[in-house]
């Protein structure tokens, strides 16, 4: 006789903690052709299907940022393979220090980049696979996040130059 491993069902109550990784995938024609993201959320589950969470980790997308969130996920079955849709919303906040950059025109340095931070919305889908005390899943969702910098240009001053990314979040990730 083969026995098969028995399923109790999905966390019902309780915190949690979960990782994921991934790439915001884009148009190749762009500045960053694919940013990598990382994260790791403290979440909380109640009635087995909805789950809130509060996250941040580390993105580059030409330079590196912290994103800082609330995630709001509902997952549809009691079973072990269930499909989900999340929402999130939060800002990304740069750091490391600026950057001084040599015009290639006329050899002045221009003076340092200022980074600002700015919103960040993530809305999508995916499949989530249940096994004894953990699970793991994989994420598609729309992405948008805006950044701009600040920089003072031999000619033009204080100049504000603006980023707005819209890209496919896919995503890899394990919850505890």
């Amino acid at each position: 006789a083969k026995e098969f491993p028995f399923f109790d069902g999905r966390k019902a109550e309780g915190f949690g903690f979960s990782l994921e990784a991934g790439l915001l995938v884009g148009s190749q024609h762009t500045q960053y052709t694919a940013p990598f993201s990382f994260n790791f959320l403290a979440n909380v589950t109640s009635n087995t299907k909805n789950i809130i969470s509060i996250g941040s980790g580390v993105e580059f997308f030409g330079r590196p940022y912290t994103p800082l969130f609330i995630e709001y996920k509902h997952i549809f079955y009691n079973k072990k393979t269930s499909p989900f849709i999340f929402a999130r919303g939060g800002a990304v906040i740069p750091f490391g220090g600026d950057e001084q950059t040599t015009s290639l025109v006329n050899n002045y340095n221009d003076g340092p980049k200022d980074y600002k931070g700015g919103a960040s919305l993530t809305f999508g889908t995916g499949i989530s696979w249940a096994k004894e005390d953990y699970e793991t899943y994989m994420s598609f969702g729309y992405r948008y996040a805006h950044t701009s910098y600040v920089q003072n240009e031999y000619n033009r001053g204080d100049v504000t130059y603006s980023n707005s990314l819209n890209r496919l979040e896919i995503k890899f990730g394990c919850k505890f």
